[in-house]
């Protein structure tokens, strides 16, 4: 059993919205790892980071991926850190990956930069968005079969790019 598809990509690329559409265009199901780690731990994953720290929920979150990938058949979303794992990232080779990508800007203005989201809260949200996209874009982009910018394109349009993209994939590979 694997994956249709794994989306990954950085906070506000649309994960979790794209991930929905297109298991539904689909039709199969949709798992994100975040919430089998808020599910498995009992927390809002804010509350790990703040109680345990980053390494404790970055353990849950591998753990979450590799059991993703052994169960699940449907569409998978990672959380955005989850390719910072050597590990994850040997796990997803083979797999469908879909990276969806999106701009300082228009990231900054979809997630609000808010301490919802642990890794962007402090003193100046926007630098540490921006320093969260140069790290992790050539990460997202390694284990990546499939990019698709998300910037300005309506959700309906992104998923009809990854369906094209990744039925175009499995054709080059049949």
């Amino acid at each position: 059993m694997a994956p249709r598809a794994v989306v990954v990509g950085p906070p506000g690329a649309g994960k979790t919205t794209i991930g929905r559409l297109l298991a539904q265009r689909l039709g199969v199901t949709f798992r994100d790892t975040d919430e089998d780690v808020e599910r498995t731990s009992g927390r809002a994953i804010s509350d790990i980071f703040t109680s345990d720290g980053e390494p404790a929920f970055r353990a849950m979150e591998e753990a979450a991926v590799e059991a993703a990938l052994r169960e699940h058949d449907g569409v998978l979303a990672l959380g955005g850190g989850a390719v910072l794992s050597e590990r994850t990232r040997e796990r997803l080779a083979g797999h469908p990956v879909v990276f969806l990508s999106v701009g300082l800007a228009e990231g900054a203005k979809r997630v609000g930069l808010s301490t919802a989201r642990p890794l962007l809260a402090g003193v100046n949200p926007r630098a540490t968005f921006k320093a969260l996209l140069d790290e992790r874009m050539p990460i997202y982009r390694s284990v990546a079969a499939v990019e698709i910018e998300t910037d300005h394109v309506e959700p309906d349009e992104v998923v009809a790019q990854v369906v094209a993209a990744l039925s175009a994939r499995s054709a080059a590979s049949s």
